[in-house]
């Protein structure tokens, strides 16, 4: 519960009508109710407040919602988010160590940390104050974990990994797996042990499913602020830059160097070894073939191209039959004259 007042200085906005009015939850404009607040970031969306029950609304400056309590803001979405977080943010307190997990005598766990049944937290770990580790959550030894993590369901984090504060991973996310390393031998092939690390720093959030691989040798990195999506693969010996987007399905292949700022679209794809400048955004199912060092590019397709040439490109596809109906046409009128003109030199 909180007041319009107290939300506006959470997202430094500004209040038009009754500062007082108390909120106590964060509601769709359909779904809205009394003692609710929503939020408009698209104009488009506007004509759908005037049956809104909310008691108050999220708006940018210059929208006109006469008649009703506002929170003016110049990010009407971020301070969603921020309102969001506030309102519904976790209460219960640290449970400590719970019957039913299983943590090796020499583990050092913070006392404010909470290990449900079921974990399993192996020797020379560390847990950091007020991190959660849900069920089924496997921790091999020499595992470092910060403050304020959440670790949901059946996470693995393997031998000697690294993570830092405010890490969440989602369930089944799994860090450290071995890289996937093979030397050729005659017709089989012998498999490199990988005996680096991964290293996730604060504030990175992992997806469902998704993999990090253990780097062969050293580290593979994910540096601060990055956003991972469900069941994304990377490599062994990756370095990805700070706040970066990577949506689901995107895949890194071995040793690449992401820049900071970067977003992958979904099933887009980086070769290995290659390099990623800052801030370059690779639309859905792009492929990265060769380096991209240069900053501030948008590129899609594969191969890849100016992401505004790939619209045109694909808006072409369709008409591919047509003109192939035409060129043949047009084949057949130059065979034609071609023919006639042959004849009128021999006449």
């Amino acid at each position: 519960m909180a007041t319009l007042a107290e939300l506006a200085q959470l997202v430094q906005g500004e209040v038009h009508g009754d500062p007082t009015i108390q909120i106590s939850r964060v509601a769709s404009i359909d779904r809205a109710a009394e003692g609710d607040i929503t939020f408009v970031a698209n104009p488009k969306y506007l004509p759908h407040l005037k049956g809104c029950r909310a008691s108050a609304v999220i708006v940018a400056p210059g929208v006109d919602v006469s008649e009703r309590h506002v929170i003016v803001t110049a990010n009407p979405y971020l301070a969603f988010a921020k309102v969001l977080s506030f309102l519904h943010r976790g209460t219960r307190a640290a449970a400590g160590v719970m019957p039913g997990a299983q943590v090796a005598a020499s583990a050092s766990i913070d006392a404010t940390a909470t290990i449900h049944p079921g974990c399993v937290v192996g020797e020379a770990v560390v847990v950091g104050a007020r991190t959660i580790l849900h069920s089924g959550v496997c921790l091999y030894d020499d595992v470092v974990i910060g403050a304020d993590c959440c670790l949901h369901a059946n996470v693995v984090v393997r031998e000697s990994c690294r993570l830092g504060d405010r890490v969440i991973l989602q369930p089944s996310a799994v860090i450290g797996s071995d890289g996937f390393g093979f030397a050729p031998a005659g017709t089989g092939y012998f498999k490199i042990p990988q005996v680096g690390i991964v290293v996730i720093e604060d504030d990175v959030e992992i997806g469902a499913n998704s993999c990090v691989d253990r780097a062969t040798l050293g580290e593979t990195r994910v540096r601060r602020g990055t956003k991972v999506d469900n069941l994304v693969q990377i490599g062994h010996n990756v370095d990805i830059g700070e706040d970066c987007i990577i949506v689901a399905q995107v895949g890194f292949a071995g040793s690449t160097r992401i820049g900071k700022h970067c977003t992958f679209g979904g099933q887009a794809a980086v070769a290995g070894h290659l390099k990623v400048g800052d801030n370059v955004t690779i639309g859905a199912r792009g492929g990265v073939s060769g380096d991209l060092e240069a900053p501030y590019q948008v590129l899609s397709g594969l191969p890849l191209m100016p992401h505004k040439e790939w619209l045109r490109s694909t808006m072409t596809l369709p008409k591919l039959p047509d003109m192939r109906k035409d060129v043949l046409q047009l084949k057949k009128r130059v065979d034609e004259l071609e023919a006639l003109l042959k004849e009128d030199g021999r006449a």
